[in-house]
């Protein structure tokens, strides 16, 4: 394996295992309220999930962004190009804006909605501006998301 290599392999699992990360953190802290705010009423079950899923989407973002430098790299074809110090290292930075805003956002992504989800506990009819605050965060992640694709899309050749 060359160095290229390591750092495009490096990069790819900066996206997916960083955005995971926050994801499952940020889901934990919504579910964790959901469930006990449905203590009291178990049938707002339908009410909560979308707030609790939201953060999930960055760990989608980041898998999106290693599969498509998976794809760049040919490792979905079968083969794997010979990869310059200089590939590897731009592949890796390709990744690291959805690893970072991925992780960071899931995990504030979390808690706004469990803030949501408190509210809309106490304001029933409430739950969509608790929904609303919680996109706010997201579309930091989305930025996130467009430059790496961008990136990976435009810049990467192998």
């Amino acid at each position: 394996m060359t160095i290229g290599l390591f750092f495009v392999l490096l990069g790819i699992f900066s996206a997916v295992v960083l955005a995971g990360i926050g994801s499952a953190i940020g889901i934990g802290i919504a579910a964790q309220v959901a469930e006990g705010v449905m203590t009291e009423d178990p049938k707002n079950f339908g009410k909560y999930l979308m707030l609790v899923a939201l953060p999930g989407t960055q760990g989608i973002y980041g898998f999106v962004i290693g599969f498509l430098i998976m794809v760049k790299l040919g490792i979905i074809a079968g083969s794997i190009p010979d990869v310059s110090l200089n590939q590897g290292l731009f592949a890796m930075a390709a990744a690291l804006p959805i690893a970072l805003a991925g992780l960071f956002s899931a995990i504030h992504q979390g808690k706004v909605c469990a803030a949501g989800i408190e509210m809309s506990a106490k304001q029933p009819n409430e739950v969509g501006k608790a929904l609303v605050m919680g996109v706010f965060v997201e579309l930091y992640a989305v930025l996130g998301f467009l430059i790496s694709f961008f990136l990976v899309w435009f810049g990467i050749n192998f």
